[in-house]
């Protein structure tokens, strides 16, 4: 599925986003068109990325929010 975000700066980048599964958790990997790559998962109602991704915090519970809106269909 491809979602569409606003950065800081005003520009709007498409990102992909993936589900998969590492090691044994469920993550969504977002692929973003300047070849970035970044991984989320779920813990208990709030969304995290590992600690060497740099998503803004406003974009992570942006895009968290609407995967949910899509697991929930």
């Amino acid at each position: 599925m491809d979602y569409k975000i606003k950065l800081k700066d005003g520009n709007i980048q498409i990102v992909q986003i993936i589900a998969t599964t590492f090691k044994k958790l469920k993550v969504w990997k977002l692929y973003f068109t300047n070849g970035t790559e970044i991984m989320l998962y779920k813990c208990g109602n709030e969304w995290l990325q590992r600690t060497e991704d740099f998503l803004e915090q406003y974009n992570l519970i942006s895009i968290g929010a609407y995967i949910d809106s899509l697991e929930s269909n």
